[in-house]
């Protein structure tokens, strides 16, 4: 018994304060004039970031002569904005809700799939030993500085013979492959995926489709959101390829039918940036695992 009390520390001790001491040292060094530095550069980019949203939500409650007329980071006297979307969400039989569903499907669904797709190509690159890996890998690093409006024609011609044009087919097509996605899956599966674990899957009969699934997913899971969340942005701002793509207004998204209908942008604008924000609520935390996995192991 007089062991077990022995073995416990006393607060007193001298080792105990030493540690305080220096963890109270380390918590007033990150006050420094660097650390000063770097938090208002911070400030300052998310000001630079924030306003234009706050113009955007302050513009939204006004009509379209004060918007204007009236300061744009203030609201004015009377609030509209229950007014301006419900006439955003009636004007010409509910066209908005159109786009805006056009919109979910062409960056939900080529996000989910390009998702898979630069996940399984990434991985493939990452594990796997082929004749022309590195070429292939060249290949799509070099493709990641090429400018998607230089496809965008290209694409309509490639489409047009087999009339798939002025179709859902023509801006979804396109948006399955992304090389920047594939190229952040291979440098995430090369880093956070051991060859160790992946041996030990095989040994016990694992197939390599189920040791993808169950295992190399699961660890490259951060990478994969933030593909995700890349892909989803991506396609919803995409403007040129479905304006060149599509001639009917109920296939257009949001971003090409608000250019037909200005007189709708800014609550448009609006309604617009929500899916995005609900999409980074609820998947911020595989972010977080994700940075916290990868300090242990570095």
């Amino acid at each position: 018994m007089s062991q077990q009390f022995a073995s416990v520390p006393d607060p007193s001790a001298p080792e105990l304060a030493t540690t305080k001491h220096a963890q109270r040292r380390l918590g007033a060094r990150r006050f420094n004039l660097s650390s000063l530095g770097a938090m208002t550069f911070l400030v300052m980019c998310a000001i630079y970031f924030l306003v234009p949203f706050l113009w955007l939500i302050v513009s939204a409650t006004k009509t379209g002569p004060e918007v204007s007329t009236t300061f744009g980071l203030w609201f004015a006297p009377d609030f509209h904005l229950f007014a301006n979307l419900q006439f955003l969400f009636t004007y010409d039989n509910s066209i908005f809700v159109r786009w805006l569903l056009n919109t979910l499907i062409y960056a939900g669904i080529g996000a989910v799939v390009g998702t898979v797709v630069a996940s399984m190509a990434g991985y493939a690159l990452a594990k796997y030993s082929f004749p022309g890996r590195t070429f292939v890998f060249t290949l799509v690093l070099g493709s990641v500085f090429v400018p998607s409006t230089i496809l965008a024609l290209p694409l309509f011609l490639m489409m047009s013979p087999m009339a798939l044009t002025n179709t859902y087919w023509s801006v979804l097509l396109p948006s399955l492959v992304s090389p920047f996605s594939v190229y952040l899956s291979r440098i995430y599966a090369a880093a956070m995926v051991p060859h160790e674990l992946l041996e030990a899957a095989r040994l016990d009969g694992a197939g390599e489709f189920r040791t993808f699934v169950t295992i190399a997913m699961r660890l490259m899971m951060p990478a994969l959101v933030t593909v995700f969340l890349f892909q989803f942005v991506a396609i919803s701002n995409n403007y040129l390829l479905p304006l060149i793509m599509l001639s009917d207004e109920h296939l257009f998204p949001i971003t090409v039918g608000l250019t037909n209908a200005c007189f709708l942008a800014i609550p448009g604008a609006l309604v617009s940036t929500i899916p995005l924000l609900i999409g980074c609520a609820f998947l911020q935390h595989y972010w977080r695992s994700g940075l916290g996995t990868s300090s242990v192991k570095g």
